[in-house]
């Protein structure tokens, strides 16, 4: 007994979580980045020495070079601030378990969903019970689902939801399933004798869960819910009016499952987490700030309900993929010595429907491995808006104070009726409850930007808050990620827009993050915040060299030339150690072709279109949009993307921009070869036009050789060749 005494007391002693440098790691790297920088300054030496004279054939294209390798210049400097700060963190939930068994702080977790056609419900109450079978003390933890879309398709299937939980959740904890997402579990798992020792169990629960999402289903088709059933659950009364639509409607708040209750318990008789339903008034006059909206209005309601000092919040596609996460993310804000410090804890965006050589470079393995770890080396981690643990204070605009320790217990309404709580909820969950406060501006969520996360986390960190990026072995949440082109240039043009919209407000980190956060957490900051400018150097790049190429016009050092050392060095080295790093984070080397192509592609097209369209907005000449990224396609598009076959069925100005750069490349790589393809002076060009052609081969081969549903509509070929052509025609004319 005595030694066993004293080995807790150890453990007492002992911090929740450690941080491990990889300071001697790195001094390789280093050499290698100081040896780099310096051929980039020779290139920058080189366009300044050999600037053509005035009225000289090219001097303007090659003042734009000598920007656009300025510019490319810098960005990578400011990428090698997440490249000098490696570290690790390791929390010890162990420890946790141990020290606080099971007094801990109560979360609430909060799932957010717009529209039922976009995000089918079947797949949102998959997220919200992976939530409810969190591996946390039931009657501490509160889920809330919030419906931008007011739905009683969503209340529908949630009320589905509540009753499958009960057999559900005790599942789960019989068998230690993983992951807790029922539609993720069954369709990863098929081999009931494998998964557990009952297998008449197993095949019931899959049967209760099918039965339950042929329900969902069925009604989500019909576009209404079944009369029998809305006479049994007053709750769809709220939908009898009419008048009520998705853009205008009352609050609607509904505790489903009353966690304080003693008969809200399962199966196996264990208390049931709280379970609500909210939809926040919307009206045609009132501004409702999209997903910011959403999340401060969950903020208030869950602060008259649950008013847990811990809240998660989780995109409606984003399920728990492992059920400890949330004493993960504890052993960070409970830690004796660091924790009072900490205002969040940022799991990295992973999905699970990554094809093997992830065609549309939606997995970002280096970001969420190398990049986004060490921004959090500096205590400034990014805020993504999906598998965030936020300390409630710091979430709702009160700085951090040095001397004040953090309390977790909460001041929820315990005593009062479930009527009660939902009547007080409804009235923060109003629109008029905003006017004149604060909401959006200091408190909560901000308002007036796209990324409203980014800015979000940027504004926490500047009140004197730390944060973490955790990024666990096992991925902690799982999501969907788009599995056609449109839909991939759609979220980056929304991503990049709103991130530059950050950059040239006032929350730009190197203003307002100057003297809050560390010098190399704003450069950090800045390299997602700057994707949208950076298309400018590109498209110069990637356009005005084979126009030049087709005019004879040299704009690289010749191939024997000591000058052109440096550029082949900065090309090859830059090249051979991204693959390097995206294979020592598991990629292989056809996904990371994969990524430089789409790279390319987000360069030009959507990064430019959101540049554009976040200069007009700050100028005042266009107002904030956004596009929710359907979460479902056609069974074509899905067979296509699951066999690795580019999608180009859209027909945006986006994929006549892929197409028209795309044949601009090939057209002059041909004809210059013809006309000069003997002059060495031009071999540098017809290197980067090749490559250029070479990243482009899915293009070239859905404009003339695929006759699927997913190859360019004709109307895009058309325009793309026309446009190519005559910008061909007129450097030939004027050669």
């Amino acid at each position: 007994m005595g030694v066993e005494n004293r080995e807790q007391e150890g453990e007492q002693g002992l911090p929740l979580f450690e941080t491990k440098k990889l300071g001697g790691t790195r001094i390789g790297y280093k050499v290698f980045a100081a040896a780099i920088f310096g051929c980039i300054w020779w290139i920058w030496v080189y366009r300044s020495v050999h600037l053509p004279r005035p009225g000289e054939k090219g001097r303007w294209a090659w003042a734009g070079m000598f920007l656009a390798e300025v510019l490319f210049g810098l960005y990578w400097v400011v990428t090698q601030s997440v490249r000098w700060n490696a570290g690790y963190r390791y929390p010890f939930k162990e420890r946790l378990s141990q020290r606080y068994k099971n007094d801990l702080p109560a979360v609430d977790v909060f799932v957010c969903t717009a529209d039922p056609e976009a995000e089918p419900p079947a797949m949102v109450v998959s997220t919200v019970l992976s939530a409810m079978s969190f591996n946390y003390p039931p009657e501490k933890l509160s889920v809330y689902l919030s419906d931008d879309g007011g739905s009683e398709l969503t209340y529908y299937a949630l009320l589905e939801a509540s009753k499958f939980s009960k057999r559900w959740i005790p599942f789960c904890k019989k068998f230690k399933v993983e992951p807790r997402s029922p539609g993720a579990y069954f369709a990863r798992h098929s081999d009931a004798g494998r998964e557990v020792a009952d297998g008449e169990e197993w095949f019931a629960m899959r049967m209760l869960y099918e039965d339950m999402k042929h329900r969902i289903e069925e009604a989500t088709e019909r576009g209404s819910v079944p009369m029998k059933l809305k006479e049994q659950h007053e709750g769809f009364s709220e939908w009898n009016d009419p008048t009520v639509t998705k853009w205008d409607h009352q609050s609607i708040v509904k505790v489903i499952i009353d966690g304080r209750e003693g008969d809200a318990v399962d199966d196996d008789e264990c208390r049931l987490p709280t379970l609500v339903y909210l939809a926040r008034e919307k009206r045609p006059q009132c501004p409702h700030n999209f997903k910011a909206g959403s999340m401060n209005a969950l903020i208030r309601v869950s602060s008259v309900i649950s008013n847990a000092p811990i809240i998660l919040n989780l995109d409606c596609d984003m399920y728990s993929n492992d059920s400890d996460s949330v004493r993960d993310a504890l052993c960070f804000f409970m830690d004796e010595e660091r924790g009072h410090q900490i205002g969040f804890v940022q799991y990295p965006q992973n999905f699970d429907n990554i094809t093997r050589n992830d065609i549309y470079f939606n997995s970002p393995r280096v970001v969420n491995e190398i990049e986004l770890r060490e921004i959090g080396g500096y205590g400034a981690a990014l805020y993504c808006g999906t598998g965030c643990f936020h300390r409630r204070d710091s979430l709702c605009g009160r700085r951090y104070s040095r001397g004040r320790k953090p309390e977790w217990s909460c001041e929820a309404r315990r005593d009062e009726p479930v009527e009660q709580l939902e009547q007080g909820s409804k009235l923060v969950a109003d629109c008029s409850y905003e006017k004149g406060s604060q909401w959006g501006k200091e408190t909560g969520v901000l308002y007036g930007i796209s990324v409203e996360d980014i800015a979000t986390g940027l504004k926490i960190q500047c009140q004197g808050w730390k944060s973490v990026y955790y990024n666990p072995k096992r991925e902690a949440f799982l999501g969907v990620a788009p599995n056609t082109l449109d839909l991939s240039l759609i979220q980056f043009e929304r991503w990049s827009e709103g991130m530059f919209q950050i950059f040239i407000s006032k929350y730009c980190p190197l203003t307002f993050g100057r003297g809050n956060i560390p010098f190399g957490a704003q450069l950090g900051y800045s390299i997602y915040l700057l994707w949208a400018p950076l298309s400018l150097p590109t498209l110069f790049y990637v356009a005005v060299p084979p126009i030049c190429l087709l005019r004879g016009i040299s704009l690289f050092p010749h191939v024997v030339s000591p000058w052109f050392v440096p550029f082949a060095c900065v090309f090859l080295a830059r090249n051979a150690y991204s693959l390097v790093e995206a294979m020592s984070c598991g990629a292989a080397p056809k996904a990371w072709w994969n990524s430089q192509r789409m790279v390319l592609i987000r360069r030009t097209t959507p990064f430019f279109f959101a540049f554009i369209d976040a200069v007009l907005n700050r100028l005042g000449l266009s107002q904030i949009a956004f596009n929710l990224t359907a979460k479902v396609a056609t069974d074509d598009a899905v067979s296509r993307y699951e066999k690795e076959i580019m999608d180009f069925s859209g027909s945006s100005m986006m994929f006549v921009s892929i197409a028209t750069l795309a044949l601009l490349n090939l057209f002059c790589l041909v004809g210059g070869s013809m006309k000069f393809g003997m002059d060495s002076k031009l071999w540098g060009q017809m290197a980067l036009g090749g490559l250029v052609v070479l990243l482009n081969l899915p293009v070239y081969h859905a404009l003339f050789i695929r006759s699927d549903k997913g190859c360019f509509l004709a109307s895009v070929v058309f325009k793309s060749v026309l446009v190519a052509s005559v910008a061909c025609l007129i450097a030939n004319l004027i050669g």
